[in-house]
């Protein structure tokens, strides 16, 4: 069991001002949370450029009614099965859909599905979101 420990920082005054006002403006009790925020944001990047086993959402925005499209979209997850744990399909509006496809994987496997996703014509927007597991995060 891990337990807290802590440290001191050095900053400038006025970079410790503009970090002070960010954590205020995005509701941190203090600056110990902020920087942890920050430590484990860190910690999911390099997790992604060590190619570990990580999660992530593709969110897709797109119009249902270009021809083919819903069958091309199937097709791709289906080819991607490996890496997709879920999906979940909103209708936005009459002509928009909205999906949100949760992965785990290599990085480099959700990257592809990503773009295979993107490049479909009728995609209106596509981005890929990275986490983590949450095996190496405490």
């Amino acid at each position: 069991m891990s337990h807290t420990l802590r440290f001191g920082v050095s900053l400038d005054g006025t970079l410790l001002k503009r970090f002070d006002r960010l954590n205020r403006k995005k509701g941190y009790a203090n600056r110990s949370e902020a920087i942890r925020d920050l430590i484990r944001e860190e910690l999911v990047k390099q997790e992604w450029i060590d190619e570990s086993v990580i999660a992530g959402t593709i969110t897709l925005v797109y119009d249902h009614h270009t021809r083919g499209l819903t069958d091309k979209l199937v097709e791709i997850q289906h080819d991607h099965y490996n890496i997709i744990i879920s999906s979940q399909h909103v209708h936005i509006d009459h002509d928009n859909c909205l999906e949100i496809i949760i992965v785990k994987g290599a990085p480099k496997q959700m990257e592809k599905l990503s773009f295979q996703l993107k490049s479909a014509r009728g995609i209106k927007h596509c981005s890929l979101t990275m986490a983590t597991t949450g095996k190496n995060i405490n």
